[in-house]
């Protein structure tokens, strides 16, 4: 990966390790729908009169079906699991549940892009790192089973809606893209939030939540994840499911005194040596003569999201 990949990957590592405590924080005082309605209204307010001011928007333009698409896909649905599943489960479990999506993007283009015995490692690896890192203590209660079968669910939708980027519409400036998603998201969950209003007050530190869940965690996130889709291929782009196990453990070090044993120190470790690995080229697995028609295609995304971005 070059400069400009590793630092989309890195913003979107961070910024996606964050959510989880903000939403914790945030559903202390709103209902979960209330939550992702918020995040979602707050990021379209940011992202649209910036697509509008670059003069993107107009990259949309027949493109309606493919973006609404991927704004159910990879964020109605998933947003709304993640939320509703950390009222039964914790945000470490989170996290780790989360961390299998780059397998199972692994697995959905197993066809196009096969896997050579160094991706295969470092997915292990990563995923090891992970389980080392926040553990695998899942309780048995009923709902606690229920809220991790949702956040297993929301990965799909995040592997299906990754791919879909990629082969539709990484082409499309990631700023209009994803003020396009967020809006129509937000549209969408709009009747229904209409219904989820705060019954009583809500404090300050819930209100900032949601601000920076939608600034953040939502509009910048986003914009960092759907450029690095262009930069590298779908499957690359997952692997930022392995770091924000790290982020949430570093968060909670910093701002709740939480102590880092020998576990967190190895599972660091583990996930850094497995993104490497599994970022590698894959003409290192594997000597390819000609390239594959989800390679060349990749190039040009990046070019054209290049081109976008200048």
């Amino acid at each position: 990966m070059n400069r400009r990949a590793w630092i989309l990957f890195l913003t979107a590592s961070l910024l996606w390790g964050m959510p989880y405590l903000l939403i914790k924080v945030a559903i202390e005082d709103l209902s979960p729908l209330a939550v992702v309605f918020g995040r979602l209204a707050v990021a379209a307010l940011v992202l649209l009169p910036l697509a509008a001011a670059r003069g993107t928007l107009g990259a949309l333009r027949g493109r309606l079906p493919i973006v609404a698409a991927i704004a159910l896909v990879h964020i109605v649905g998933p947003f709304l699991l993640i939320t509703y599943g950390e009222v039964h489960i914790s945000s470490s479990m989170t996290g780790l549940l989360i961390a299998i999506e780059p397998a199972v993007i692994a697995l959905l283009m197993l066809r196009s892009e096969p896997l050579g015995p160094a991706r295969v490692a470092g997915l292990g690896l990563g995923f090891a790192g992970v389980a080392v890192l926040v553990g695998a203590d899942l309780s048995g209660d009923r709902l606690g089973l229920l809220g991790a079968g949702m956040v297993l669910l929301a990965t799909l939708g995040y592997a299906v809606a990754t791919m879909l980027v990629q082969r539709h519409a990484a082409d499309v400036p990631p700023v209009a893209l994803t003020a396009g998603t967020t809006t129509i998201s937000s549209l969408v969950l709009l009747p229904f939030a209409l219904f989820a209003l705060p019954a009583g007050p809500v404090r300050p530190v819930s209100w900032a939540a949601l601000i920076a869940l939608g600034v953040l965690c939502t509009a910048v996130a986003l914009l960092a994840f759907y450029g690095l889709i262009a930069q590298i291929g779908a499957a690359r782009a997952g692997l930022v499911t392995y770091v924000n196990p790290v982020v949430a453990v570093l968060l909670g070090v910093a701002l709740l005194g939480e102590p880092v044993g020998t576990g967190t120190i190895a599972g660091f470790a583990l996930i850094a040596t497995g993104c490497w690995l599994s970022t590698r080229s894959p003409r290192r697995d594997a000597p390819a003569a000609t390239p594959r028609r989800d390679e060349t295609t990749e190039t040009v995304a990046a070019v054209t999201a290049a081109r976008s971005a200048a």
